[in-house]
């Protein structure tokens, strides 16, 4: 008997014309690590959230849902655990310890065994050091693993999770993975987990599920994924061994880890280290920094209280007009306090700041934000006030049209903002920002919860508006997506930012914070960070060896 088994599965909002899910059917056996995976708005939050009754949504649904051999509206509560893509809004306690117990608590778990279990979860997460911390002061990759513990004390035999690395760092979101990775191995616990970045995730899988406009497009492993998809549009997000693969079309299985890629690249790339790529280093220094710059930053230092630590120290940085500059750094580090502070939002306590040649105080009854300095927060959400998408973009209706279009939101306009996937959500974002016609853009994770074939139409947007002369300033963690669009980038560490350096010395010469074709690459081919890069020098080698 299949463990968890759903057939002819639909669903349909209220008042929408398409149906979220359309006809569903599938399986997955007691112990297996699912990956769901599609682009951003297919139904997979949909999918998940019908998957777990506390949380299902409102609407028509029809078909069934089979758990642990019973209807799954009639499963016990705790069987079934879910982990949000939001780290903030999940938890609901204010201090972790009490978060721990919270769920426990609510299923009338004796307290002796409650005490028990919050020790062991709490020594097997590693939380020993901020086990009595506030839940806000928390990174958000310790939130996240929080979220992720609060679930396991209640010791469920499933376990949902939808992108819950989507906010994470690099190495925040690997801990993440690795964790839940232990889980599935160590306690048998069945996973689904839906996530856009799928590198590290999709070699492990015993099964990939691939949905398209709210239907299966594809149920199996993950090499016969490679094989049956290379030509969907999907593939783009696939992992860099398998792009790479597909680009030589050669007669050999097909890598799907960054370990497998090596040892693909070293059968075809019989003469090692024969090419040397030249790094192109696309962008060219000034010396005559005042004209150049479009946002200048000295010295500033910042804390949020007198009595806090401060989170930024003499920082300095200059990002040129019509450039594209990406911050990275890990969670809780300052990259979004930066971008307020370049906005105006927060003010330093110390040092300058200049915008377009502009002391920032210079600018008096919010000029600076007309025409000059839009940003796009963290959470999405805060730049939306109406009903739907089209009402934001009112009074611009040519600009709003021609925006709506280049962004592909038209389908989304008579959507409320809040009823959108975090993807779409995104998208409608940056065209409600870009109706200013700022100069200067701030966008803080402005690719978090968007597919990667969107996330290269959304690079190549931003590379117009840097063609007609606007400033992007992104902080991200999403290294692939810098790694193609970015002119420059920076790490922000301990206050301070290290020299900002053009993408392929950036990368090339990191060892975590790099592309996977990067570390696919490294050992044969030098100053490659992106698929096609490698992909053309082996075509190159191959040419020679026939």
């Amino acid at each position: 008997m299949e463990f968890l088994q759903v057939k002819n599965l639909s669903f349909e909002y209220p008042k929408r014309p398409k149906k979220a899910l359309n006809n569903i059917s599938f399986s997955v056996k007691k112990g297996e690590f699912v990956l769901l995976y599609g682009a951003s708005g297919c139904g997979k939050t949909t999918l998940l959230q019908t998957l777990m009754p506390q949380i299902a949504p409102g609407g028509h649904l029809s078909g069934s849902i089979t758990f642990n051999g019973k209807d799954i509206s009639s499963s016990d509560v705790g069987d079934i655990g879910f982990v949000s893509q939001q780290p903030d809004g999940q938890i609901v306690t204010d201090r972790v310890w009490s978060e721990l117990a919270f769920g426990p608590e609510n299923l009338g778990i004796k307290p002796n065994i409650t005490k028990r279990r919050i020790a062991e979860i709490s020594n097997y997460f590693g939380m020993q050091d901020w086990f009595y911390k506030c839940t806000y002061e928390l990174s958000g990759g310790q939130k996240q693993m929080l979220n992720l513990a609060s679930v396991m004390v209640t010791q469920p035999k499933l376990l949902l999770l939808d992108e819950p690395t989507g906010q994470l760092d690099p190495v925040a979101a690997s801990e993440f993975i690795s964790t839940l990775r232990k889980i599935n191995s160590q306690f048998g616990v069945t996973v689904v987990l839906s996530e856009h970045r799928i590198e590290d995730i999709f070699p492990y899988a015993d099964k990939i599920l691939v949905m398209e406009n709210g239907e299966l497009l594809f149920d199996g492993t993950p090499e016969n994924a490679c094989i049956k998809l290379k030509n969907y549009n999907i593939f783009t997000g696939f992992p860099a061994s398998a792009k790479i693969w597909k680009e030589l079309d050669v007669r050999q299985p097909c890598p799907v880890s960054v370990k497998d890629g090596k040892n693909f690249l070293e059968n075809i790339c019989i003469e090692k280290d024969t090419i040397n790529t030249d790094n192109p280093n696309m962008y060219l220094q000034s010396d005559d920094t005042e004209n150049t710059s479009a946002v200048q930053i000295k010295n500033i230092w910042f804390r949020y209280g007198k009595e806090d630590k401060d989170i930024l120290k003499n920082t300095s940085l200059n990002v040129k007009h019509g450039e594209i500059f990406t911050l990275f750094g890990g969670n809780a580090c300052g990259k979004s306090t930066l971008l307020n502070i370049i906005s105006g939002l927060s003010r330093p306590y110390k040092g300058k700041i200049k915008i377009l040649g502009k002391n920032i105080l210079s600018y008096k009854n919010n000029s600076l934000y007309q025409g000059c300095i839009s940003l796009l927060p963290q959470n999405p959400k805060a730049v939306f006030t109406a009903d739907t998408v089209k009402s934001e973009l009112c009074g611009h209706s040519e600009l709003s049209e021609e925006i709506a279009k280049q962004l592909e939101i038209e389908d989304l306009l008579d959507r409320h903002p809040f009823d959108l996937s975090g993807g779409e959500l995104q998208k409608c974002a940056l065209a409600r920002l870009i109706l200013s016609n700022p100069q200067i853009l701030l966008l803080d994770e402005p690719t978090k919860g968007m597919d990667e074939f969107y996330k290269n139409k959304l690079g190549e947007y931003l590379r117009n508006l840097k063609s007609k002369g606007k400033t992007i300033i992104i902080v991200s963690h999403d290294i692939e997506f810098a790694a193609k669009y970015s002119d420059r980038c920076a790490m922000l560490f301990n206050g301070e930012i290290s020299e900002p350096e053009d993408p392929h010395t950036f990368f090339s010469e990191n060892y975590f914070y790099t592309t996977a074709a990067s570390r696919i690459s490294r050992e044969i081919f030098k100053n490659t960070i992106l698929c096609e890069e490698v992909a053309e020098l082996c075509k190159e080698i191959l040419g020679r060896q026939i």
